[in-house]
């Protein structure tokens, strides 16, 4: 398949635009991949993105949360969403209630839960498993792939009886 942009080289590179809603695929070679790279780094950069993202949570009251401000950099609301970037790790609890909702659209969770130490017991180990189990079934089926969470419930099922926790 050649490049869509030079029609000369060999595309190597796929890419897949949504803009407002229209799907566009692109196929690039090397060289048009690493302008159209830097042409999308220079307009969306990760903050930009994060900003985006924090725009989208702006509750009835704007003003209001712009103007919270971190006690221990002075940083604002605002400022995060101008720049995408926090000014301390104090700014996550001093935006706790701003930044929740942002960082369970990113990481479909508010929390970290960590890996299970080689040395933990097999107990810890199975809920653990189950939990993980448990949340792909769900974003299985909130994206519709039933197939899978079928596989996923029955994962489940065979894991609860192993371990005796049945719910």
């Amino acid at each position: 398949m050649k490049c869509d942009i030079c029609g000369k080289r060999e595309a190597t590179v796929h890419l897949t635009e949504i803009v407002n809603e229209k799907v566009t695929k692109l196929h690039l070679c090397e060289e048009c991949a690493k302008e159209k790279g830097a042409e999308m780094e220079e307009h969306f950069g990760l903050s930009d993105l994060l900003a985006g993202l924090a725009d989208l949570g702006a509750g009835l009251e704007p003003s209001i949360t712009d103007r919270v401000k971190c006690p221990v950099c002075g940083f604002t609301y605002g400022d995060f969403k101008k720049v995408g970037r926090l000014g301390c790790g104090e700014c996550y609890e001093a935006f706790k209630k701003q930044l929740t909702p942002l960082l369970k659209r990113i990481h479909s969770a508010d929390r970290h839960v960590g890996k299970v130490p080689l040395s933990a017991g097999k107990t810890v180990k199975d809920t653990r498993n189950l939990q993980d189990l448990r949340v792909k079934m769900e974003k299985a089926i909130q994206y519709e792939e039933f197939e899978e969470a079928a596989k996923l419930r029955d994962q489940i099922k065979d894991l609860e009886k192993k371990t005796g926790s049945v719910k």
